[in-house]
């Protein structure tokens, strides 16, 4: 059986994303809500963390039906601002109400979302050449695909997009099976908005449970606009209750 795991969000500067797996065949069916917490740390002068809860509100996860997404973000980040001399700090947060549907089938599932996302974002210095400030509201599309091609080998991605400031957010994976449900392989993420964009290409290690809960770990090489060259690591938990 499959469920999908929660979508990154799409974020003004830079995003924390995290894992959609594969979960184990087991007896138990009847999960109604999976959580997912991840991290996200970049060489770059950013951390971000997030709490997704994905719901079925009429039938359970390991069905085909409809879907709720919460989500938050809230992270830190600085970039220089070199025409001053001086160093830009920033807090952003994010909160995400999303509605869909989620098809599910013996290896493969496949969901899409809309709604909306708020999101918050100050700087500790005005910076005319920023216009990603402030409160504001959007509209939010999202989708997963998660895929078995066959029993050893994994494709998922993610992908969501809000006119808030025009941000996007998208992140492919591929593994082989290294244990029953666990994976080792490349990915790459993509992210960006008015005004910042960043890509990342790395390695994950994704599946392995430590007691009830299903983890994942990446690191690899950041790109960005700002900043040039850099590092990130991250770490996604998701349980299902």
């Amino acid at each position: 059986m499959v469920l999908t795991g929660a979508l990154v969000t799409t974020d003004v500067c830079f995003a924390a994303d995290w894992y959609t797996g594969k979960e184990p065949v087991v007896a138990q069916d009847d999960w109604i809500v999976a959580v997912d917490a991840a991290a996200t740390v970049t060489s770059n002068s950013s951390a971000f963390g997030a709490v997704t809860a994905t719901i079925a509100p009429v039938n359970t996860l390991t069905e085909s039906g409809p879907r709720v997404r919460l989500q938050n973000v809230t992270g830190v980040y600085s970039y220089p601002d070199t025409a001053n001399g001086r160093t830009v700090r920033g807090f952003q947060e994010e909160v995400s109400a999303l509605f869909g549907y989620e098809w599910i089938w013996q290896q493969a599932a496949i969901a899409g979302y809309i709604g909306f996302n708020v999101r918050h974002n100050e700087l500790s210095i005005p910076d005319p050449g920023n216009p990603v400030v402030g409160t504001g509201v959007g509209a939010k599309i999202a989708a997963d695909i998660y895929l078995n091609p066959t029993v050893d080998t994994l494709f998922a991605a993610n992908a969501s997009y809000s006119t808030l400031f025009r941000a996007y957010y998208a992140r492919v994976r591929a593994g082989v099976a290294v244990a029953d449900g666990v994976f080792i392989g490349p990915e790459a993420t993509f992210l960006g908005d008015a005004f910042f964009n960043q890509w990342r290409v790395g390695a994950h290690l994704t599946g392995f449970l430590v007691g009830p809960v299903k983890f994942s770990l990446g690191a690899g090489y950041a790109y960005d606009r700002v900043q040039k060259g850099g590092y990130y690591t991250s770490v996604e938990a998701r349980a299902a209750f």
